[in-house]
């Protein structure tokens, strides 16, 4: 199994309606991409400050890499994406993606 994780920054406008309705958007490729797993999403909650700034993020699970690598090709992930990049601080310079083989 793969989990995909994404740390964000987004902008301090960025209401948390837009931020959820991001969520929404990314969640609902559960429904067009066979093999993803589960989606959770949320600000940080960690009590140790240690987020350099990357206060929201969101974990995905795929099956395997071939899985993450259709999610990341498909459309709507592309248009997904795009909105989220444009929602951040810097742009991309606002996400940082780790994924980890589980």
């Amino acid at each position: 199994m793969i989990r995909h994780i994404v740390l964000l920054r987004f902008r301090p406008e960025v209401s948390t309606d837009e931020r959820n309705a991001i969520y929404v958007e990314l969640a609902a490729l559960k429904s067009a991409v066979p093999g993803f797993l589960a989606m959770s999403y949320g600000p940080n909650v960690s009590p140790e400050g240690k987020d350099r700034g990357y206060a929201d993020g969101f974990v995905m699970d795929f099956v395997d890499e071939a899985t993450r690598d259709a999610y990341l090709v498909h459309p709507a992930h592309q248009a997904a994406g795009a909105r989220l990049v444009a929602a951040l601080e810097g742009g991309r310079d606002g996400l940082i993606v780790f994924d980890l083989v589980v």
